[in-house]
C-alpha cells in the first residue's frame, strides 16, 4: 500500500499508472477475492487500484487498504489523501483515480453530474464535527460559542470542504458567527495547526480527535449534530480497474469496513 502526496496526485500517478496499466490491462478480471468473469470461472485479483479519499479517512482507509493487500495477493493499494473538493478537483481534470470517497454528498454529486462516476455512489458512514483544543486547552474554550469570543484563534476548513461547510451550517443554525484566523483546505490542516499551538481551537471531526490522541483534547458540543456527514464511496468512471475498484468498495461497505470505521469512531449511514 502506498500514498500518493494530494497535491501532486495527478502528475505523480499519470507516468506510474501508464507502465501499470500498460502491463495489467485492466488491472483484473473478478469482482472480488473469490471473483468471477463474465464466462462464470473463478478468478484472482491483481493489479494496481488508486484511492482518493477524503483526509478524515487516512487512517482507517490505510488499515482497509493494507488489509485489502493482504488478502489478495498481487494487488497494490495507492492511496492519495485530501479535503474532498481537492480530490473532486483533480478527478475532473483528468488524474487517473479508480475509487473516490468523499466526506459529502455534495462533492460526490460534482461528480455525478459530470458523469465521472460508474454507477451510483454508496453511503458508507457518518461524522460529527468536535471542537479540538491543545491538551491544556490555554483559552478556556468548553463550547462553541467561547468559538466567538474576541481574541481566540479559531481555525476551521474553508467552506468548500465538507468540514467548513458543516461549520458554516452549525453557524447559521446556531446564529453564531465565528471569525477565524484562518480557513485550511483539508481537516488534517486544521488539526496540525491546533497540534502545533498556533490556534487556541479548531473545529475537526470527531474521528480526528480520536486519532489524535493526546496530541489535542476534543470538546464535544449539541450544535454538531445539526450538520452530519455522510460519507459516499464510488468507482471513478474513467477507471480501468471497475473489478478491483468494486472489491475495494465492497470491503469499505461490508462488515470488515464497518467495524473499522465504527471503531475509529464513525457512525454508520
Amino acid at each position: 500500500m502506498r500514498l500518493i502526496p494530494s497535491k501532486a496526485g495527478a502528475l505523480l500517478l499519470a507516468g506510474s499508472l501508464a507502465v501499470g496499466l500498460a502491463a495489467c490491462g485492466s488491472g483484473s478480471s473478478g469482482g472480488g477475492p473469490s471473483g468471477t468473469t463474465a464466462a462464470g470461472t473463478s478468478t484472482k485479483l491483481s493489479g494496481t487500484l488508486t484511492v482518493f479519499a477524503a483526509a478524515s479517512l487516512n487512517a482507517t482507509f490505510s488499515q482497509l487498504a493494507t488489509e485489502f493487500e493482504s488478502e489478495n495477493p498481487g494487488t497494490t493499494v495507492r492511496l492519495s489523501f485530501a479535503g474532498s473538493s481537492d480530490l473532486v478537483t483533480q478527478i475532473s481534470q483528468g488524474a487517473p483515480a479508480d475509487v473516490f470517497a468523499s466526506a459529502d454528498s455534495k462533492n460526490m454529486a460534482k461528480l455525478t453530474a459530470a458523469s465521472l462516476v460508474a454507477g451510483k455512489p454508496t453511503d458508507f458512514a457518518t461524522n460529527v464535527l468536535e471542537i479540538a483544543v491543545p491538551p491544556s486547552n490555554p483559552a478556556g474554550i468548553a463550547s462553541f460559542t467561547d468559538l466567538a469570543r474576541p481574541g481566540t484563534k479559531v481555525v476551521v476548513c474553508a467552506p468548500q470542504v465538507p468540514c467548513g461547510s458543516a461549520t458554516q451550517s452549525v453557524e447559521k443554525l446556531s446564529n453564531i458567527t465565528l471569525k477565524p484566523v484562518s480557513e485550511e483546505g483539508s481537516v488534517t490542516d486544521v488539526l496540525g495547526k491546533v497540534e502545533s499551538g498556533e490556534a487556541d481551537a479548531g473545529l475537526v471531526y470527531v474521528t480526528d480527535v480520536k486519532a489524535a490522541g493526546d496530541k489535542v483534547k476534543g470538546i464535544p458540543f449539541p450544535e454538531s449534530a445539526k450538520a452530519v456527514n455522510t460519507y459516499p464511496i464510488a468507482t471513478v468512471e474513467t477507471s480501468k480497474n471497475k473489478d478491483l475498484a468494486a472489491a475495494f468498495t465492497a470491503l469499505v461497505t461490508g462488515s470488515q469496513g464497518r467495524k473499522v470505521l465504527g471503531d475509529a469512531g464513525f457512525g454508520a449511514p
